[in-house]
């Protein structure tokens, strides 16, 4: 494992909690920030108050308090709001819901206890349910706010913070497959690991499925699910969060669950994953296996290129990488007509398809005097945007700054 001095912070936020990791290389494990010195008061309301008459801000359980005792006006669904760039009114003065959501961040980074000792922030990685261009939008805001690199900003889904959660503990837990329930509000799903001990890196795939409202006959509803999901096949652990597990109701299902595996219950499984997923992609620690979740690329995109004579294939984007923040730049002399073609390929097939994209209406010019910039940009997991822009050739061809944009994607998505 290599050394390193800063901290890695994982957030798993919606829009009625937060909850708060911390890792650093010197560490086990990493370590999750509790309001409440001593406490595992993990999930911290994602609401601001303002006290009445003042400009000062509270916020999580805090915030509830104050609004209570009629003190400070309560700001609730503030990560929803910040996402739909709303404006919210409080005591006739209008507010940028996500600039409330930076107060907010502010107030996380200020706790205190761990967040004292932190030092530099080597990446912030923000789980949320489901990664958008909205929550990258608004999350890059975010950081820009507070003084934060883009470049140490990571997005990750709740699936992959399991994933990455689940391979970091002892092999032991995933000798077998490994099953999470998560059972937030009254919906639950189910998500099953399996890894593919075949291939090198081995190949991981997640199975998710939704079971819908749970709301009555708890017990049995969630000891059919467990059978369902399990069939015959071995566990070695299974992990639950949410607050529908709350409670002491679960009687016939612990009993099955307990059964021949390692059975795991709390809070903070997805900003611990998110920890480790930045720790892992920065490369910090060797990691054999390899996963392309839902927002992950699935395809390769690639020209051909003529480099000291030599015919070879640069690679603009890779499967694997997440496409929200994925991107790929080159320039090219054109030689022959005026078209680019490119090559599409899936990454666990060695077919590749050819989209050949026609630059219409581009200056007549002599052979090897077009210099073009090619600048790759994807706009989902199966999508690329392409711009290319004409550079010219210096003063032998002057450039236009004419440029022509596609969409290239998987064939039959």
């Amino acid at each position: 494992m290599n050394e390193t001095k800063g901290a890695y912070l994982g957030i798993d936020i919606n829009s009625k909690n937060t909850v708060l990791s911390i890792y650093k290389s010197n560490m086990d494990e990493p370590t999750t920030v509790s309001t409440v010195l001593g406490e595992e008061n993990y999930a911290i309301p994602t609401v601001l108050a303002k006290r009445i008459g003042m400009g000062q801000w509270f916020f999580g359980d805090e915030a509830i308090l104050k609004a209570r005792v009629k003190e400070a006006t309560l700001i609730e669904d503030l990560f929803n709001r910040a996402l739909k760039n709303e404006v919210v009114y409080v005591e006739n003065e209008s507010y940028q819901a996500k600039d409330l959501l930076v107060i907010f961040f502010n107030k996380l980074f200020s706790i205190p206890g761990p967040m004292a000792a932190m030092g530099e922030i080597e990446k912030l990685v923000i789980c949320v349910e489901k990664v958008s261009l909205e929550v990258m939008e608004l999350m890059n805001y975010v950081a820009s706010k507070l003084n934060i690199d883009s470049h140490k900003l990571m997005l990750i889904d709740r699936n992959e913070c399991f994933y990455y959660y689940a391979l970091s503990g002892k092999p032991e837990l995933f000798l077998y497959q490994v099953a999470l329930f998560d059972y937030s509000g009254s919906n639950m799903i189910s998500v099953v690991m399996d890894r593919n001990q075949n291939t090198r890196p081995q190949l991981v795939t997640l199975d998710v499925v939704n079971h819908g409202d749970i709301t009555e006959n708890k017990d049995e509803m969630f000891d059919e699910i467990i059978a369902d999901t399990f069939g015959s096949r071995l566990f070695s652990s299974v992990y639950l969060v949410g607050d529908g597990f709350d409670g002491d109701w679960m009687k016939l299902s612990l009993s099955r669950l307990c059964k021949g595996r390692k059975v795991f219950l709390g809070k903070n499984l997805y900003s611990k994953g998110a920890c480790y997923a930045g720790f892992i992609k920065d490369g910090k620690r060797d990691w054999p296996f390899i996963f392309i979740g839902d927002n992950d690329l699935k395809l390769n995109l690639s020209i051909k290129i003529l480099d000291n004579n030599v015919m070879k294939f640069f690679t603009l984007i890779d499967a694997g990488q997440s496409w929200y923040d994925a991107k790929g730049e080159c320039e090219v002399i054109l030689d022959g007509n005026p078209e680019i073609e490119f090559y599409v390929q899936r990454p666990e097939s060695r077919e590749a398809h050819t989209d050949v994209l026609e630059l219409t209406d581009l200056p007549k010019r002599e052979n090897r005097t077009t210099r073009l910039r090619i600048e790759a940009r994807p706009i989902s997991d199966i999508a690329v945007s392409i711009e290319i822009t004409d550079l010219g050739f210096g003063e032998i061809s002057p450039a236009t700054g004419k440029n022509w944009t596609f969409t290239i994607s998987l064939k039959g998505e």
